[in-house]
This record gives structure tokens, C-alpha cells and sequence, in this order.
């Protein structure tokens, strides 16, 4: 028996409320417009987008100096910029 290779982290998180009419709206016009497959990729694509803004909060209450902010801040820059 060998390891077990499964990630046990989240990537989606599920709306609050599910039959929200404008949430639902809103959801399939992006569907339709990004060609996307499910709800379930759209909550994913959102999660990560919340995972990022509080990555970055939390590096913007870190002194301008701090090298923590700046590598850190340096490679979300990186990482985020699309060529």
C-alpha cells in the first residue's frame, strides 16, 4: 500500500444561499460568456479570487520595509500578471 496522493483542500465554496435569483443570473450570464462548464467552476474561479484579496490585505498592513511584504507582494505580482 503506498501513499495516498489526494489533496484535501477546498476549492470551491458553495453560496450561501442557492436560489438567490440575481446571484443565479449573474452566474449563468458568466457560464455563457467565459464558456464555462457548471456553477461549480464559477465558485472556483470566485474562491481563488478571495483567496488572493486576503492574501494581499493582509500583506497591505505589513510595513512598506518589511521584506516579507516586498517578496511576498513581488511574487503575487508575478504570479497574477497575464502576458
Amino acid at each position: 500500500m503506498g501513499k495516498s496522493l489526494r489533496n484535501w483542500s477546498k476549492t470551491v465554496k458553495t453560496p450561501r444561499r442557492p436560489f438567490e435569483k440575481e446571484r443565479l443570473d449573474h452566474e449563468l450570464r458568466l457560464c455563457g460568456e467565459y464558456g464555462l462548464r457548471c456553477k461549480r467552476e464559477v465558485w472556483r474561479v470566485h474562491y481563488a479570487l478571495t483567496k488572493i484579496r486576503g492574501a494581499a490585505r493582509e500583506l497591505l498592513k505589513l510595513d512598506e520595509i518589511d521584506p516579507k511584504r516586498i517578496f511576498e507582494g513581488n511574487a503575487m505580482l508575478r504570479s497574477s500578471s497575464l502576458d
